[in-house]
């Protein structure tokens, strides 16, 4: 089945350059990058965001629009120089030869066709397929990307499937005509880890059924682990470090690679004892780019007047076959293995009393039976049933769980947003579960605050940063005049690590990471007691989401703020968390403190999202857990236990209990609760799902 018509690489990129031109300059993006991709080869390309992975990705493409140009190098595929391709040649490769998966699934699908249809056309368009041919075509595709009931999901619309097997469909599309290239940019980032897990495992599967070559383009350094086979890793518009797996994630040559790996939380890693080192400085703008070394700016081994000296620093071997190389002009110096110099080592606030409880909240809504048409029997959508649990002063809980787990709605309650079906909230010595938002008092409101995942969405682009704090001050009568809430909100600025003169600085002026650090400011306006933190980090990158972390557990020392962290990414939970709730479709599956929850014996849930979770650490041995299917609707949910639908130890428990009752709460171990039907004896024969390997 695979194409291997064709021996040299499929893809050859050679001292490539593109700049963006506009009115007032040209922008270089990318500057002499060279990658290689072999047959069958999956490579790595990494680096944060505005590094140019996109760029050298629609490069590749030839779609960089109309003001961004090629201005040096080549990009040949099969030995064909793409730049001297006629726009027909080029016509017929895209999409049959080279295919590309972008990272939001639906601006890939045309919402008004069914998938079907939309499958058919690429065969029928590029291959001149009859229309049964393409059908069964489809059909047999969207089998190997393991979508259920393949013959519904032809005849489906994209907004009736859920965010994984949309990205699913996607990845069909670009299989349909078997490419020999395929480019995956960022392609499981909106998706949920236990989803990303299933897709990435499916991503190499197909890989060898196809024999397809892939560029894989990601942040995530442990995902590329587990996916590829070689790494380039870019920095401000260069590759600064190429080399297979191994070398560069255990022979690091290259300053920058180095920073990335300290910015982000192993497993094991104390946030106290070693707290995550965020990269210092911010990314140099394309145009502003330093003399000499890119990375000179922000590197530890920084040597002024060789490393800024004014020539472009060339990639050289750094091992004698030159099979790993590396932008380093002093990588034979230093001392790679050396160990971290400490960042100070932090006391931890003392856990008060319980500041924050819940006791059996439920939330449920109701719709209509028919969205469109509002007769007939209404359903309920069971959206948190009977949560119980306490959150104590100074104390990070976290929350984790898929998408539609009822993480969001119960923040939304808490928040005032919603009020709750049944239950009570008691915030101090109040109950609050009945109040909305607008009848609540200002005490109330500045107490409980949130600050969000998306830094773009909460500010208000037309007010400047300082004016959105002071607003907030406002809100909170904190400050008896302008100039009293204005000292305030230039302390907050310092609190949140911002210089001063952000406070006149419009929100389209900041990056994502410093937009977080003004909501994080806003959110802590009117000392707030407890914030919750819903997926705050996932927008940002490696760097950022260290330097964000830190600087939450920095301010929570300081203010003794209760913190529930909301978050799918369970090495930062890991990293961060005292406790840890993991919820499942509504019902907390498993509560306890971070160790007892991350070592075994865990709920079925618990143990399938440890396993999903990429690790960048070649050291680290992980049991092998994929989920079937996906989460149940919580309208329709299944009897018995909400998962047993998806649960591997289903057939330990007699007489089919899981399927007709619901698992009651039992305790393990003090202050550990799980919501399971196992028995002891199977419990304790669970084994750790990850494992670290012996020096």
């Amino acid at each position: 089945m695979a194409k291997l018509d064709y021996e040299g690489p499929i893809l050859e990129i050679d001292k490539l350059s593109i700049s963006f031109f506009t009115r007032l300059r040209e922008i270089p993006a990318v500057m002499d990058f060279s990658v290689t991709v072999q047959p069958g080869e999956a490579v790595g390309l990494v680096g944060e965001s505005g590094c140019g992975k996109s760029t050298v990705a629609l490069g590749v493409m030839q779609d960089l629009g109309k003001n961004g140009r090629i201005v040096g190098g080549s990009i040949k595929f099969k030995g064909q120089d793409l730049q001297e391709m006629t726009a027909d040649e080029l016509r017929a490769i895209r999409g049959s030869e080279i295919a590309m998966i972008y990272q939001e699934p639906m601006a890939s699908l045309n919402p008004a066709m069914k998938i079907g249809r939309q499958l058919m056309e690429v065969p029928m368009i590029h291959q001149d397929m009859s229309e049964k041919d393409a059908y069964d075509r489809a059909l047999q595709v969207v089998t190997d990307v393991k979508l259920p009931d393949p013959k519904r999901i032809l005849n489906s619309f994209p907004h009736q499937l859920s965010g994984g097997q949309q990205q699913r469909i996607v990845i069909a599309m670009a299989l349909m005509s078997e490419p020999s290239l395929l480019i995956l940019d960022e392609p499981t980032t909106a998706l949920d880890v236990t989803v990303e897990a299933a897709v990435v495992e499916l991503v190499k599967d197909l890989g060898k059924k196809y024999g397809t070559s892939m560029l894989f383009i990601s942040h995530n350094l442990g995902l590329v682990l587990e996916t590829c086979d070689r790494i380039c890793v870019m920095y401000s518009g260069e590759a600064v470090e190429r080399g297979s797996i191994e070398q560069v994630f255990d022979e690091m040559q290259h300053p920058y690679t180095q920073a990335l790996f300290r910015s982000i939380p192993l497993p094991g890693a104390d946030k106290n004892a070693r707290p995550l080192v965020a990269i210092p400085g911010n990314f140099p703008l394309p145009h502003e780019r330093p003399p000499g070394c890119n990375f000179g700016p922000r590197c530890d081994y920084f040597e002024a007047g060789r490393c800024d000296a004014d020539k472009t620093i060339r990639m050289a071997p750094a091992n004698e076959d030159g099979s790993h190389e590396t932008r380093c002009l002093r990588f034979q110096e230093i001392d790679w293995n050396a160990p971290m110099e400490l960042a100070d080592v932090k006391t931890k606030g003392e856990i008060g009393d319980v500041v924050l409880k819940m006791d059996n909240l439920k939330k449920y809504y109701e719709v209509a039976a028919s969205a469109l048409f509002s007769s007939g029997e209404k359903k309920v959508v069971k959206a948190n049933e009977t949560l119980s649990f306490e959150a104590r002063e100074s104390e990070t809980l976290a929350i984790v769980g898929e998408s539609g787990c009822g993480k969001s709605t119960f923040a939304k309650v808490l928040m005032g947003l919603e009020t709750a079906t049944e239950g009570t909230i008691t915030l101090g010595n109040n109950q609050i579960q009945d109040i909305p938002i607008e009848k609540r008092d200002t005490q109330t409101v500045a107490d409980i605050q949130m600050v969000f995942q998306n830094p773009f969405d909460t500010l208000n682009p037309s007010m400047t940063v300082g004016r959105q704090i002071i607003r907030a001050l406002e809100i909170f009568k904190i400050g008896k005049n302008e100039s009293e809430r204005r000292d305030r909100m230039l302390e907050l600025l310092d609190l949140v690590k911002l210089p001063r003169e952000f406070a006149g600085r419009m929100p389209r002026q900041l990056s994502g990471g410093q937009k977080q650090r003004v909501g994080i400011a806003r959110a802590f306006a009117g000392d707030a007691r407890i914030v919750v933190a819903d997926e705050p980090v996932s927008a940002l990158d490696v760097s950022v989401q260290a330097a964000v972390t830190d600087l939450l557990m920095e301010i929570q020392r300081e203010h003794k703020t209760t913190l529930l962290f909301i978050s799918h990414d369970l090495s930062i939970v890991r990293y961060l968390s005292d406790r840890v709730m993991v919820m499942y479709l509504g019902h907390v599956v498993e509560l306890g403190t971070t160790d007892q929850v991350f070592s075994p014996p865990y709920h079925p849930y618990t143990e399938a999202l440890l396993s999903a979770v990429p690790i960048a650490d070649t050291s680290v041995q992980k049991q092998h857990i994929v989920l079937e299917g996906d989460i149940p609707s919580a309208m329709n949910p299944p009897p018995g236990c909400p998962f047993q639908t998806r649960c591997r130890w289903k057939s330990e428990v007699p007489g089919g209990l899981c399927e007709k009752e619901v698992p009651p709460v039992r305790m393990l171990a003090q202050g550990h609760q799980v919501k399971c039907h196992l028995s002891d004896e199977k419990l304790a024969t669970m084994e750790p799902v990850i494992k670290i390997a012996a020096e």
